[in-house]
């Protein structure tokens, strides 16, 4: 049987994708203001109304929604590629492997994302590297720990000893037995991780650490439209229902995964 948050996540995802995607469609300018129409309602001419200098609602949404993904997707790919390699060498070497890294991942772990973020804007500038960076390395953890506790769990399998016996060296065991068998649970982990990027990235745009101005950015959007608040709710309302339900389809998409790729189940 289907897992409704498998589908239901699957469906708010390819949404968010698609408007990303729409960025290259739409021919509105994101940065064009507009000062005849500023806080204008939903109409023909902005389908989802203008902001507070007058700027197309939608265009912005659209270029947001990108630069959200393009953020996330490095953010992701940063503490993806780096826990799972090192969290598969301390599963599988062991000893003072496990120890040196294990220690090295709490002492990541205990720094927050925030204070990462302040830590390479204050050495490589506010932008769209710096948060990028410490988002990435803020998800590395989550990510050696799926990977170590599955390499250790692996590594005492016969096909794992079938193929020592055979002479096959400890990267090769690593690349083709453990990480495949790895991979569902990494992806699961991958999904909830890009939720949790999002919301990191438009923290951080909130904050003026993330992706700059003119540049459009679902923080910044929001952080624009809170002044206004009582004479438009519009400016807020759009990037605010745009990243929940984004942030909701990544959480049920990972559910949905977890159940679908379960053994158990």
């Amino acid at each position: 049987m289907r897992s409704p948050s498998l589908l239901l996540g699957s469906l708010l995802v390819g949404l968010f994708l698609l408007l990303a995607l729409a960025s290259f469609l739409y021919p509105v300018d994101p940065n064009a203001p507009d000062f005849l129409h500023r806080l204008a309602p939903p109409s023909p001419a902005h389908p989802l109304g203008t902001d507070p200098l007058g700027r197309d609602l939608l265009a912005r949404l659209l270029h947001g929604a990108r630069n959200a993904l393009l953020v996330g997707s490095i953010a992701v790919g940063v503490g993806f590629s780096l826990g799972v390699t090192l969290g598969l060498v301390a599963g599988y070497l062991g000893r003072y492997w496990d120890g040196a890294l294990s220690l090295l991942m709490e002492a990541l772990y205990a720094l927050p994302g925030l204070l990462l973020a302040l830590l390479f804007a204050a050495l490589m500038g506010p932008g769209v590297l710096s948060s990028m960076l410490a988002v990435g390395l803020s998800m590395v953890p989550a990510f050696f720990r799926v990977a170590r506790a599955g390499a250790m769990a692996l590594k005492g399998t016969p096909f794992v000893e079938a193929a020592l016996a055979l002479g096959a060296t400890s990267g090769w065991v690593i690349r083709r037995h453990l990480f495949p068998n790895l991979l569902g649970p990494l992806l699961v982990q991958a999904s909830l991780a890009f939720a949790a990027a999002l919301l990191a990235e438009a923290a951080l745009s909130y904050l003026g650490l993330g992706v700059q101005p003119p540049a459009p950015s679902l923080g910044r959007m929001l952080r624009e439209a809170q002044s206004f608040l009582p004479l438009s709710p519009y400016p807020a309302l759009v990037p605010g229902a745009a990243l929940s339900l984004a942030v909701l389809g990544f959480n049920l998409l990972g559910d949905g995964l977890r159940d679908r790729l379960d053994p158990r189940r």
